[in-house]
């Protein structure tokens, strides 16, 4: 009888969420049962966005946002976990990383409707509070309330917490080869085949195509990038970056290219990747050498790249030559 290969092969696991795809390559004997996997990720992507979504009005963060402000609002842990790290990486950004820019974002047309002059002005006034100055939270009972109307929006944190998710979910069943992945947040769990860290293409910041600029080597560490390439709205001939500016209500005039984070959390990778989006290059660098962060910084200068690398991790594995 032949003896069944238990040397670890390539599986890829992958399904729809959250308006885009989660995916998870591992390595695991050729016999392993993918179902149980897959449906477990699954349930658990599923499972934050129930909770974290501003498509649903039903989620548990639309239900904080209706809440009359000083009204407690009973809210599950998982919300509780990344609400803390919100109004965490917001006070130490300085107000850079705000989850209550949700108004702008919906008047300025990022959530399928156009933009709305009357609520831009509204957006842009002047007494905007960030979120970590307007929440209130109660770990140790559960629940959270608003001491002003605010509308919270959890897009920039979200998705990196549940790339956290899954791989929590991908060690309960003794999984620790892995790379899971969420609309651009990645996750390595240990190393591929042979103890060879994972490959993570840094891309280049081109909106016509995607191709890789330089490549990272991961294990063990998250992975996040924010950037002005993939989503915006053309408003006459200005193109506007997705990203909000907490200061003005309106989005980023002239933001980094992209911001590559990497950090042991990815929730944590995702936030500051926009906060320091926020924050620009130089003053960006300062934040993350404070913060003890591996950030690398991509500027457009005429038709030129130009890069600031800050921190060990993207000088000794990041082979980025000549910028073109």
């Amino acid at each position: 009888m032949p003896k069944m290969s238990i040397e670890p092969v390539r599986h890829v696991l992958s399904g729809p969420t959250m308006g885009t795809r989660w995916s998870a390559t591992i390595y695991a004997p050729a016999a392993f049962d993918a179902r149980p996997v897959t449906e477990a990720l699954a349930a658990e992507v599923g499972r934050v966005d129930d909770q974290m979504s501003t498509w649903k009005s039903e989620s548990d963060l639309m239900r904080l946002n209706a809440a009359a402000p000083g009204r407690w609002v009973d809210i599950p842990p998982d919300l509780m976990t990344v609400l803390e790290c919100a109004l965490s990486v917001g006070r130490l950004s300085g107000g850079a990383f705000d989850i209550a820019v949700g108004d702008a974002v919906s008047a300025w047309g990022f959530r399928g409707c156009p933009p709305d002059p009357v609520r831009i002005r509204a957006a842009m006034s002047l007494g905007r509070r960030p979120a970590h100055e307007s929440i209130e939270l109660n770990a140790d009972l559960g629940r959270a309330r608003l001491h002003r109307p605010a509308f919270l929006d959890l897009s920039g944190i979200a998705k990196g917490y549940a790339v956290d998710r899954m791989a929590e979910t991908l060690h309960s069943f003794g999984i620790k080869s892995a790379l899971v992945a969420l609309d651009g947040e990645l996750q390595a769990l240990g190393t591929q085949s042979g103890g060879v860290p994972w490959s993570i293409a840094v891309e280049r910041p081109d909106p016509l195509r995607r191709a890789p600029l330089a490549v990272l080597a991961l294990r063990e560490a998250a992975v996040a990038t924010s950037g002005d390439y993939r989503h915006w709205i053309d408003i006459g001939a200005q193109r506007l970056s997705h990203t909000m500016d907490p200061r003005s209500g309106a989005p980023l005039a002239a933001p980094p290219a992209s911001v590559t984070v990497v950090a042991q959390s990815c929730m944590k990778a995702d936030a500051w990747a926009t906060a320091l989006t926020v924050l620009g290059a130089q003053r960006g660098a300062e934040v993350a050498r404070d913060t003890g962060l591996d950030v690398l910084f991509l500027e457009r200068d005429k038709e030129r790249l130009t890069q600031t690398a800050v921190g060990n991790l993207f000088g000794d594995s990041v082979k980025l030559g000549e910028v073109a």
